[in-house]
């Protein structure tokens, strides 16, 4: 059931179906209303809230094409701010805006409205009726709740194209994987000391072409608990698989047909549901975009850089490698390949100070990002940090800076060094100290 309603939740499309089809069932419910309980109950409704047949008809058929209009509006903004997050932010990004709820809940509304007045336009003819109906006052008020929607709609693009409103949303996301993960290993999972399964082995295969988006961790255990089976997982969220990528390795006491295909969920695109690494690359990918030449805003980059640095000292307190999963007797059921913090460094920076070793501004920020991890992260990933400063100061090697803007970044060198405990490398003379530092 949760993977059908990942699926669901995937599709754009349903939230304006649902209330368009919510609008022909209002329409049709009022129709019999005018025609079986109107003249009934006449004397308990006031006359204000009903029309004759043709002043319904104008107003109906003026209401349909406002809202009509209104609808073919929204829609083009919509194109507007799709265009406007995939040449200035980063086409990664579209998805925050297309998986808004509200923007597809608006239209869905303009649609209801626009489907609500039409059907009812259909339905008003003097063969049908001898009295007043009550549907164009109910039109009426959702022609009120169009407006007031759509005045909404406004204020909320307003606000959500800034770029700061962006960063923060991409920020929570990342939080929010950070969170799963870590609840995830205080309950079940740990670090893998050792790997011992017993049985025949069997190697299943991907299916079909995509990205891993999604895996089912709780219901694969107790799957493994419940056939006596360990698993071990080849690939981590986020991979790129072929309908012959092996998936799993399963190991069984008992030879028997086994269906973990649907423990995964594979797509044509990478998402942010379980995808740490993802989450994270998008807020690079939006700083990238902003050092590029065409955009030229390195202070929003260094926003962002700035902001990755604390997500890195959060994500450092997760267990980093091979990890397993084990069952309530603390047999070890499931494998999975989890990343390494070295490396999530290595690939969070290497664009970043490759497009930006010219900007002092940038370095600068990568290098307070560092400071930032390491002063939240634990003194085991120091080292990896460490690492990391140095081989951005390669980088910072070939540029030219002069002597204010090395002055700025060894101050941001100290402040590294004294996050850590250690003593600072000396900018000026930096190819001697990585000389004393492989030496060591």
């Amino acid at each position: 059931m949760k993977k059908v309603y990942y699926n669901w939740r995937e599709k754009l499309w349903v939230t304006p179906a649902f209330y368009s089809i919510l609008a022909v069932l209002l329409s049709i419910g009022f129709f019999y209303v005018d025609l079986l309980l109107v003249r009934q109950y006449r004397e308990f409704i006031p006359d204000i809230l009903l029309t004759n047949v043709e002043l319904a008809q104008t107003i109906m058929g003026a209401l349909a094409g406002a809202l009509l209009t209104m609808t073919t509006f929204t829609f083009s903004t919509i194109l507007v701010v799709l265009t406007m997050y995939s040449s200035q932010f980063s086409p990664r990004t579209l998805k925050n805006f297309v998986h808004d709820r509200l923007t597809w809940r608006v239209l869905g509304v303009f649609l209801g409205g626009f489907i609500y007045n039409t059907l009812s336009l259909l339905f008003m003819r003097d063969a049908l009726y001898t009295h007043d109906v009550i549907s164009t006052f109910v039109g009426i008020l959702i022609a009120f709740l169009c407006l007031s929607t759509f005045a909404y709609f406004i204020h909320h693009i307003a606000t959500h194209v800034q770029v700061e409103k962006l960063i923060d949303e991409l920020e929570k996301d990342a939080e929010r994987i950070i969170g799963t993960y870590s609840d995830k290993q205080q309950q079940e999972m740990e670090l893998e000391t050792q790997w011992n399964p017993d049985g025949f082995a069997e190697t299943i295969l991907a299916g079909t072409d995509g990205y891993i988006q999604f895996l089912y961790f709780d219901k694969l255990t107790g799957y493994a608990v419940e056939h006596e089976l360990e698993v071990e997982i080849l690939h981590g969220i986020g991979s790129y698989v072929h309908e012959n990528t092996p998936l799993f390795r399963v190991y069984q006491r008992q030879q028997e047909d086994l269906d973990l295909r649907r423990f995964i969920t594979i797509g044509t695109e990478r998402t942010t549901d379980q995808d740490l690494d993802f989450a994270i690359q998008k807020m690079v990918e939006v700083a990238l975009r902003a050092i590029s030449p065409g955009i030229n805003d390195p202070n929003t980059a260094n926003g962002i850089i700035i902001r990755v640095g604390r997500l890195l000292g959060k994500l450092s307190h997760l267990e980093t490698g091979t990890l397993t999963i084990r069952d309530e007797e603390q047999k070890d059921r499931v494998r999975y390949p989890f990343f390494t913090f070295p490396h999530f460094l290595y690939l969070t920076f290497h664009q970043l100070i490759h497009y930006g070793k010219e900007d002092v501004s940038v370095v600068a920020a990568i290098l307070e990002s560092l400071t930032n991890a390491a002063q939240l992260s634990s003194p085991s990933h120091h080292e990896a940090i460490w690492g990391t400063q140095l081989y951005v100061l390669e980088h910072v090697e070939e540029a030219s800076f002069k002597r204010l803007d090395r002055r700025y970044i060894q101050g941001k060198l100290d402040r590294l060094a004294q996050a850590m405990d250690r003593r600072p490398v000396l900018l000026s003379d930096y190819r001697r100290d990585r000389g004393q530092d492989q030496q060591l």
